[in-house]
């Protein structure tokens, strides 16, 4: 299962993210997220992982590609709260910091994005 929770402060996305991101859940936010960031010319995004137990390729190609969408706005991306061990070595071990911005929390990547 996965939970999302949005808010839009200061001309950026918050995407806090709970349970597990994988081929089965990977819709969910494609609807819930990638529509809103499409549809509304989104430029600044964080995604918040804090709460994601389990990530495949999957999910993380699906973060790429809102990653990719936001570049296209010509906005940043970042993603803060990599906390979950088996997490971490997924996103490392994955192209997706080569692109994204890291922070340790949402405070942290407002500071990134809002230079």
């Amino acid at each position: 299962m996965l939970n999302i929770d949005i808010e839009f402060r200061k001309g950026i996305l918050f995407v806090r993210l709970k349970g597990e991101l994988t081929k089965r859940t990977v819709d969910i936010l494609n609807n819930e997220v990638t529509g809103l960031i499409k549809d509304n010319g989104i430029r600044n995004l964080v995604f918040n992982i804090n709460g994601i137990d389990v990530i495949d390729i999957k999910g993380i190609n699906a973060l790429l590609y809102n990653y990719e969408i936001v570049k296209s706005n010509q906005g940043k991306s970042c993603i803060c709260g990599i906390n979950n061990t088996l997490v971490n070595h997924r996103i490392k071990n994955s192209r997706l910091l080569k692109y994204m911005y890291e922070a340790s929390d949402e405070l942290s990547a407002l500071n990134i994005i809002s230079l």
